[in-house]
């Protein structure tokens, strides 16, 4: 008779031979190389939404104080988007990435370049390709652009 423990659960995430995120990949399981957890990745996220936010707040209170809320907040979205990718596309990271110690990556380990910046933010801003995970912990966004989010220290 099959049991539910032979079935496993959706709780438990889809069956894999694997112990951890990116042990398939040759990565470690802690350290520098691992795979970044996702509660590191919004926090890195938020850091990052809220330097933006910040920025056109005090914009907001001087120089942007009479525009129309909804040309700002469009501004801001792709401002927001710019940040993303120049910081990704030269550095490998944003800032709230540096913060938290990862590093956008390609497979091979080299930061991920312009072209993958580009297509790999513009993927994050629309949300969901960030939530659908693999068993490796890489959204949508990294599997289309052959990345990883990597601890770096």
């Amino acid at each position: 008779m099959v049991s539910r423990k032979d079935l496993g659960s959706w709780i438990e995430g889809a069956p894999t031979w694997m112990e951890y995120p990116g042990q398939g990949m040759g990565r470690p399981q802690y350290g520098k190389g691992a795979i970044a957890r996702p509660l590191p990745r919004l926090i890195a996220f938020c850091l990052d939404w809220f330097l933006i936010e910040g920025i056109f707040w005090v914009l907001a209170q001087g120089p942007l104080s009479g525009v129309n809320t909804a040309l700002v907040d469009s501004v801001q979205l792709v401002i927001f988007w710019l940040y993303l990718v120049s910081a990704v596309g030269f550095m490998g990271h944003t800032l709230g990435h540096l913060v938290m110690g990862m590093q956008v990556q390609r497979l091979d380990g080299q930061p991920a370049g312009w072209l993958t910046a580009l297509i790999r933010q513009s993927m994050v801003m629309l949300i969901l390709p960030v939530v659908i995970m693999d068993a490796n912990q890489r959204g949508l966004h990294d599997q289309v652009r052959h990345t990883v989010l990597a601890v770096i220290r």
